[in-house]
C-alpha cells in the first residue's frame, strides 16, 4: 500500500546470516521506496551477494560494531529520508504494509511502533517466547501507562529527525526497549501499528531467550526509575 502523499521513506534492514529468509523479504519491498539500507554484521553465509541479487538498488553497509541496537543507530544516521522505516530480516513482516506505518506519520504521530501479537501468538512463534513477549508487555504498560500489545516488534516508523534527538546507549537487541521508553519520556506521540506475522522463516533467533527477557525487564525499570 502506497501511503497517500509521497514523502521521502528509508527502510533499513540489519542482516547477519540471514540467506535462507532473504528472499521472502527484498523483493517484496514497494518500489516507491526511496532507499533500502541493508547493515550486515559480517555475514558468512552469503547474505550480502544474495541481497545484491535480489535488491540491486539497496546500500550495503558493513556495520562497525556489534548488535542489532548498534546496526540500526548506524543505519539510520546514514539514511537520507525524512522517514524511516525498520524491517527485521527473518522474513516474519510483511514489506507490503510499510504504507500503512508512513500513513501513520503522517497523521500526526512521531512512531509508528508495530504489533505482531495484537491478533493472537503468529503459529511459528514458540509458546514460551510468546508467553516472554507478553510479560515484557505487560510490565512496559504497568510502568508507562500504556496499552500497547507488543514492545518487542522490529517492525517500526518514526520521523529521522525525531529518533536522532533520542539519546540511545545500547548495543544489543534492548535497544529496542530503551528506545520506546525514552521515545515515552521525550513525549513523542506513539501509535501501534498491528501487522501480521507467523513468526522468523528460517534459522535461529539471534536472542537468548530468557537471559534476553531478563536484560529487556531491568532496561524497562531502570529507565523508569532513572531520570
Amino acid at each position: 500500500m502506497m501511503p497517500s502523499t509521497k514523502l521521502q521513506v528509508s527502510v533499513i534492514i540489519c542482516t547477519l546470516n540471514e540467506a535462507e529468509n532473504l528472499p521472502h523479504v527484498l523483493p517484496r519491498i514497494p518500489g516507491w521506496v526511496d532507499e533500502v539500507i541493508i547493515v550486515d554484521g559480517r555475514s558468512t553465509d552469503g547474505t550480502i551477494q544474495l541481497a545484491e541479487r535480489l535488491c540491486p538498488r539497496a546500500r550495503i553497509l558493513m556495520q562497525p560494531g556489534r548488535g542489532k541496537g548498534n546496526a540500526l543507530r548506524y543505519g539510520i544516521s546514514q539514511a537520507s529520508s525524512e522517514i524511516v522505516v525498520t524491517l527485521d530480516a527473518d522474513g516474519e513482516m510483511d514489506p507490503a504494509l510499510i504504507g500503512a506505518f508512513v500513513d501513520a506519520l503522517r497523521a500526526g504521530y512521531d512512531f509508528a511502533k508495530g504489533s505482531r501479537l495484537a491478533s493472537g501468538k503468529p503459529s511459528r512463534m514458540s509458546s514460551f517466547r510468546y508467553l516472554g513477549n507478553r510479560i515484557l508487555t505487560l510490565a512496559f504498560n504497568l510502568l508507562y501507562s500504556t496499552k500497547f500489545t507488543d514492545v518487542c516488534s522490529g517492525y517500526n516508523a518514526f520521523w529521522r529527525e525525531a529518533f536522532l534527538r533520542i539519546p540511545l546507549t545500547y548495543d544489543g537487541f534492548h535497544m529496542d526497549q530503551q528506545l520506546l521508553a525514552r521515545a515515552m519520556k521525550s513525549g513523542l506521540r506513539i501509535i501501534e501499528v498491528p501487522h501480521h506475522s507467523e513468526g522468523r522463516i528460517a534459522g535461529r533467533s539471534k536472542t537468548i531467550g530468557l537471559k534476553q527477557g531478563v536484560i529487556d525487564l531491568w532496561v524497562l525499570v531502570r529507565e523508569r526509575l532513572c531520570a
